[in-house]
Formats: structure tokens, C-alpha cells, sequence
């Protein structure tokens, strides 16, 4: 494996747009405001960018996506989250002091081989070679759809016995020493017609009310047409 970033190596990054997508929810790929935080990586940010690289079968692997913002390193300036970490980075003409992880993607095929802690380290290292640390990470816990109703809070803080995180994804970013800063219910805003959300979700949602729906790591609310879906994640420190 070699890794790279999208400055070293841009045209590995346009042949890697759409291999990732199988690896999310349907309807994951449709929040709101996320196209314009995602769309905003390159070339600004392509030194923060990651590829895994597979010599072997000669193709990307795993991809990792950050940007850089402005951050005090307070709680209180700490955005409420993906949505508002995109508005921050378009809107804030401060120098960027910080950088946050997006996106950590492993393809299907090479998951289990502990590629994503090399996505981590790397997002990492840039981090510190662009004099820009602390990395911190808006995480999309992995078992949150197991537990809809669960508020992201008291999820967050969920440990097993050893005292890592009950969580798996969670567990990585702890096991390289990251810590929890704040569970964020209100992260990332997906509202659709119900008939956009049933396509997704290959569910059916005859009238007004909260549902729990595959993958979903929150309950959708519909309402007179409308499905609301406010995505939750968990803010976690990495160390420099």
C-alpha cells in the first residue's frame, strides 16, 4: 500500500470520485448543504486529501477527506457540526487554524484490514505538516442504526468493559487516541419529499409521524409531505 495525497497525485483522486459511494446509506448522499462542504476540497484543500493505494491491483483503496477552519479549540466554537462546519470553511475569511475530518472510506472489498486507522494516521499527518493540528472528526458511529432512539449523547458515552467506547468506529479514533468532545444530534440536515425519502429507504410512510427506518441513526420525522432527517455524530479530539 501507498498512501498519497490529492496534491501529490490528483488524477488518482478523479478516478477515485465515485468508488465510495456504495459505502453509505442511499440517503446519506443527499443531505442539504453537504454538496457545496464537499465540492469546496479541491484544489483548495487537495493537501489534506488521502488515497490508500494498492500497488497490487493497481487502484485506490480508501480515501480520506478533511478541511481546514478556523477553531479557538473551545467547546463553544466548536461547530454544532457537519452543516455548520460547511458554512464556517465558505464563509470565514480567518486563517484556518484546525482541521476536521469528513469522510474516512474503505471499498468494500479491502474492509476488515484495518485500513481505516491508515486513513486516521494520514488524515493526521497532514494535519501536522501543514502546522494545522488538532485534527478533529465529526464521527458517524457505525452501530448508532442499532439504536435510533438512543439520544447521540448518552450513546457517545456507552463503554465496554475495558473503558473503550461501546462503539466500534468510535473505538478506532479512541484506540489512536482520540477523545470524545460532544455528541451532536443536529449534524447534518436531510429533508426530502416523503416520496424521495421511500425510494431510499424502500419504505413507506403513509402519514405524519416519527419513524425508525433502515440505517437511520435517528428517528425521521415526516410532516405534511416532508421527511426531516437531522444525521447525529460524535466530536472527537485527536491529540497532536
Amino acid at each position: 500500500m501507498a498512501v498519497y495525497t490529492a496534491a501529490e497525485r490528483p488524477e488518482l483522486w478523479e478516478t477515485a470520485r465515485r468508488l465510495f459511494d456504495d459505502v453509505w446509506p442511499e440517503y446519506n448522499m443527499h443531505g442539504n448543504h453537504t454538496s457545496s462542504l464537499f465540492s469546496s476540497l479541491i484544489p483548495r484543500h487537495a493537501h489534506l486529501q488521502v488515497l490508500v493505494f494498492d500497488r497490487e491491483s493497481d487502484r485506490v483503496v480508501a480515501r480520506g477527506r478533511t478541511i481546514a477552519f478556523h477553531w479557538d479549540g473551545s467547546l463553544d466554537d466548536l461547530p454544532q457540526g457537519m452543516d455548520e462546519l460547511g458554512r464556517r470553511t465558505l464563509t470565514d475569511h480567518r486563517p484556518p487554524t484546525a482541521v476536521s475530518a469528513l469522510a474516512a472510506e474503505v471499498s468494500r472489498h479491502y474492509q476488515g484490514r484495518g485500513l481505516s486507522e491508515v486513513v486516521l494516521r494520514s488524515m493526521a499527518a497532514c494535519t501536522r505538516s501543514g502546522n494545522l493540528a488538532p485534527l478533529v472528526a465529526p464521527v458517524r458511529p457505525s452501530w448508532k442504526d442499532r439504536y435510533p432512539l438512543i439520544p447521540i449523547d448518552e450513546y457517545a458515552q456507552w463503554r465496554r468493559d475495558d473503558g473503550l467506547p461501546f462503539d466500534p468506529w468510535l473505538r478506532v479514533h479512541a484506540r489512536l487516541g482520540a477523545t470524545i468532545l460532544r455528541g451532536e444530534p443536529n449534524s447534518l440536515l436531510i429533508e426530502a419529499p416523503v416520496r424521495e425519502w421511500e425510494e431510499w429507504t424502500t419504505m413507506t410512510f403513509p402519514a405524519d409521524g416519527d419513524y425508525v427506518f433502515p440505517l437511520g441513526l435517528a428517528p425521521l420525522q415526516v410532516r405534511n409531505g416532508i421527511g426531516t432527517y437531522w444525521e447525529p455524530n460524535v466530536w472527537m479530539l485527536h491529540h497532536p
